[in-house]
């Protein structure tokens, strides 16, 4: 008896502790006025021009032979799929004679 009065006592005590909570919506912390005035802070300070990023002017030629690699790499694989697959075809028909063989052989000893 003792044991179920403690049982009762801690869980109307953890309940009457988690209804004193706040409902404050986490999401409501995370609004523009938090979030963007220290990052316009951050760079607030910035004297550096930006750089020419160099790859990012590629050239058609430059696309083309990518595009080309890129397709012989995906004609390769598709051939090694297709050579998987034979070989997966064999492994399963070598499977079923095995299996059959099994069987009649189980059956003349019946």
């Amino acid at each position: 008896m003792k044991n179920t009065f403690t049982i009762a006592l801690v869980s109307g005590a953890a309940l009457a502790l988690a209804a004193c909570g706040s409902t404050d919506d986490a999401a409501t912390e995370a609004e523009a006025d938090t979030v963007e005035i220290p990052a316009e802070e951050a760079v607030a300070d910035l004297t550096e021009e930006p750089v020419a990023d160099p790859a990012a002017m590629e050239t058609e030629e430059t696309t083309d032979e990518t595009s080309v690699s890129e397709q012989t790499a995906a004609e390769e694989a598709g051939a090694n799929a297709a050579d998987v697959a034979a070989r997966a075809q064999a492994v399963a028909a070598g499977v079923n004679a095995a299996t059959e063989a099994a069987e009649e052989s189980m059956e003349n000893a019946n």
